[in-house]
């Protein structure tokens, strides 16, 4: 979460945008990611350079000695936000928007990549060098107080307190799901070199980024040191859908500043017809819209005839299902009501689950996991593609706590189940003698079957009563009139006190 002092330069970079002019806060939005990723551009290829050196390997800058924009050549160092950040104010914005915005429009000679698409049609709204000046000014302070932190993923608690301003955030489900859970979530499913990942409901791409990220620190021999694997990772593994545009912007160019060159992000309603993608990917990683409203008439008729409502969250599991190819896996947050829900097609997309495929695993969060900007309670769903069934035990966990207090303030705390969620989820094997009074434990598929395939882990969860012995009611009277006798005393003594 963003506070402090970085919240209040923010802030003063916001007022910047607003007193200039530029009112409407997508466009504030949008126009701060793309000088965010300029800036990033010009930090990834340093640091870049810097690994190619120590790896004595060579390095292509994409700031290049010379860039062609049109029919003109420059110097790419120019480019650079580290060299004309210390440009005069008109020098500066002339250089944005003659070289800058135009070089990042085409920094992809792939018309069809992801970051093509999304930064093709960018305008440069800024109005004035002054207040450009001041931008650049403001983000760089903005970027040292980020430095300061030391955080991994500070700019996207940025991002979502950008997106916090919109007064639109959250009317579709658009919650931004805590870094920290997506990176257990991407832990467990401990993603392997040659999978194919996908996010239908991606966003800012965070659970694509974390996996990315992920395969860089548990992987890295076996991604980068392997031809094959570096171009699957880099040009084949990573896939993302989102209706949003601006957050399709945003998770492309984050992707892209992770070190992924070419990750397929891409604009489309993943529930419409639109989406063929059937049998493809071995690897689900989401946290789909809960409440988005829709109608049928959009709605893949494929869908609906596995589980025919609006609920969003329905739709999307039976959407996960039809995309995982055979032995694909699913990690995904659903609302509790999806656990419980008593209507037809609660129940049937839970048989699905359950009789069809093989459920692993429903982790059950705290509802403070989402505050401020939500209080709902979720859970996590893991399941793999089977076609014919496959579920044996299912594994239940009630998460008490994440490692933050549970209220709107989310300040950290010794509190922490994930490590141990993490540990239990590689070892099941050990999990069976547990009692169903611990906080995890196994359920065998009948019992589920039997209970209408209900996956709240109340169901089963069983509360230990300790028997307390009071004693004799005669005895509790007798202690109760010799206190009444010690305080009528003690009252005679204050009277007498007082002289009354």
């Amino acid at each position: 979460m963003v506070t402090g002092e970085l919240k209040s330069k923010i802030d003063s970079l916001w007022e910047i945008f607003w007193t200039g002019g530029l009112t409407n806060p997508l466009d504030v939005i949008e126009q701060m990611t793309y000088l965010m990723f300029i800036r990033d551009l010009d930090d990834a290829d340093n640091l870049h350079a810097r690994e190619a050196a120590m790896l004595g390997l060579p390095h292509k800058s994409v700031f290049a000695e010379e860039v062609h924009i049109g029919e003109r050549t420059i110097s790419g160092n120019q480019l650079k936000w580290s060299v004309f950040h210390d440009f005069p104010a008109a020098k500066m914005y002339s250089t944005m928007q003659e070289w800058v915005f135009p070089f990042i429009k085409n920094l992809h000679g792939d018309k069809d990549s992801a970051y093509s698409k999304y930064m093709g049609d960018a305008i440069f709204k800024v109005p004035t060098p002054l207040m450009l000046d001041k931008i650049v000014t403001a983000m760089d302070s903005i970027y040292e107080q980020m430095a300061q932190l030391k955080s991994a993923d500070t700019r996207g608690d940025v991002y979502e307190y950008l997106l916090s301003k919109l007064a639109t955030a959250g009317v579709n489900g658009q919650f931004r799901t805590p870094r920290h859970i997506i990176r257990m979530i991407v832990e467990m499913m401990d993603p392997k070199a040659d999978e194919i990942i996908c996010d239908p409901a991606c966003g800012t791409s965070g659970f694509l980024v974390s996996a990315s990220e992920y395969l860089k620190e548990k992987k890295k021999e076996e991604v980068f040191f392997n031809k094959q694997n570096k171009n699957h990772y880099m040009n084949h593994m990573f896939h993302g859908f989102d209706m949003d545009r601006t957050m399709l912007r945003i998770g492309a160019m984050n992707m892209m500043t992770h070190g992924v060159d070419n990750p397929f992000i891409e604009y489309r309603d993943s529930l419409s017809d639109q989406n063929p993608d059937k049998d493809k990917y071995s690897l689900i990683l989401a946290n789909p819209p809960f409440k988005g409203s829709l109608d049928y008439d959009i709605v893949s008729t494929d869908l609906l005839k596995v589980c025919k409502t609006k609920k969003t969250e329905l739709l999307f599991l039976a959407l996960f299902v039809r995309m995982l190819k055979m032995g694909g896996r699913c990690a995904c947050i659903v609302p509790d009501g999806v656990l419980f829900g008593s209507s037809k097609a609660h129940k049937d997309i839970r048989k699905i689950i359950v009789e069809e495929n093989r459920l692993e695993a429903v982790i059950s969060m705290p509802s403070g996991v989402f505050k401020p900007y939500a209080g709902v309670s979720t859970a996590i769903l893991i399941f793999t593609k089977t076609g014919h069934g496959g579920t044996d035990n299912v594994w239940f966990y009630d998460m008490k706590a994440d490692g933050f207090t549970l209220d709107d303030k989310r300040s950290e705390t010794k509190e922490n189940d994930i490590p141990d969620i993490i540990e239990r989820f590689r070892n099941l094997d050990k999990e069976v003698e547990r009692k169903r009074t611990e906080q995890s434990f196994l359920v065998p598929k009948k019992e589920i079957a039997d209970n209408a395939y209900d996956l709240s882990i109340n169901k089963y969860k069983e509360v230990e009563y300790v028997p307390i012995e009071y004693p004799p009611t005669q005895e509790i009277m007798a202690d109760l009139r010799e206190l009444e006798m010690k305080i009528g005393e003690e009252m005679d003594a204050l009277e007498q006190l007082l002289g009354l």
